[in-house]
């Protein structure tokens, strides 16, 4: 897209995507990152010169932002409003809220291919490990948990699972890239909650399933304020791009 600057958001995530859809998944990547800051304001003719397209899909990338309430649309231009630490541990709390659901529908139900294919992603997951590739790494995290929601066939949790997770998904990548340059260890322990998931789907054991969500998502409020100086970071000292 922009000559000028290496893009946040994996390209090779995008073969499918709309030019709009393009501009909106760098633009939140960029917004949630820090790098753009809230505030900003965003100016329709600059965003289709630095992404190189026309101010058509800018005005379609500016509405999905618009909806997620990470920019207020206003007639000067859009204006930057960024998400607070209060509305990233609620994003988490909802994801908290589905999968909890999902496990009890997953309770009553046979299990055993689903089962099949979380371990194939798992191993995925565990190459992407062994290669410090944080953005394929994300992408199988992500994949293994809408996987699991998909499961139970339920077309409104789903809806709500597919509004969540473009912003979810940055700050997945954001955390991923930063725990593989920092905390490569802490992928042990990723393992061994993904693990403890599927063997609490296979078992049909609400106490293993308590435990496994207690696990992933205590953690995962845990490091809110280590995602939060990561943004820090990343806007003060840019960002390196993923080979």
């Amino acid at each position: 897209m922009s000559e000028s600057r290496d893009f946040l958001y994996p390209e090779k995530w995008l073969s499918k995507a709309s030019a709009g859809d393009r501009v909106a998944y760098e633009l939140r990547m960029q917004i949630i990152s820090g790098m753009i800051e809230s505030g900003t304001i965003l100016s329709e003719n600059k965003l289709a010169a630095d992404f190189s397209v026309s101010r058509s899909p800018v005005r379609e990338a500016l509405k999905i932002l618009a909806s997620e309430n990470i920019i207020r649309l206003e007639r000067m231009g859009a204006v930057v409003i960024g998400l607070s630490e209060k509305e990233i541990e609620e994003i988490y709390d909802v994801r908290l809220l589905i999968e909890t659901f999902v496990f009890e529908r997953l309770a009553r139900m046979e299990t055993s291919e689903l089962v099949k294919e979380l371990s194939k992603i798992l191993e995925m997951m565990k190459v992407a490990i062994k290669y410090c590739d944080a953005d394929e790494f994300s992408f199988q995290d992500v994949l293994f948990h809408e996987t699991i929601i998909r499961a139970v066939n339920h077309s409104y949790i789903l809806m709500i699972w597919n509004n969540l997770k473009p912003v979810m998904e940055s700050f997945i990548l954001l955390s991923m890239r930063g725990r593989f340059k920092d905390k490569y260890d802490d992928f042990t322990r990723i393992i061994n909650n993904h693990e403890l998931y599927i063997e609490a789907i296979r078992t049909k054991d609400r106490n293993l399933m308590i435990k496994s969500l207690h696990q992933n998502f205590d953690d995962v409020q845990g490091k809110v304020e280590d995602l939060w100086r990561s943004q820090q970071m990343l806007s003060k000292g840019g960002v390196q791009e993923n080979d």
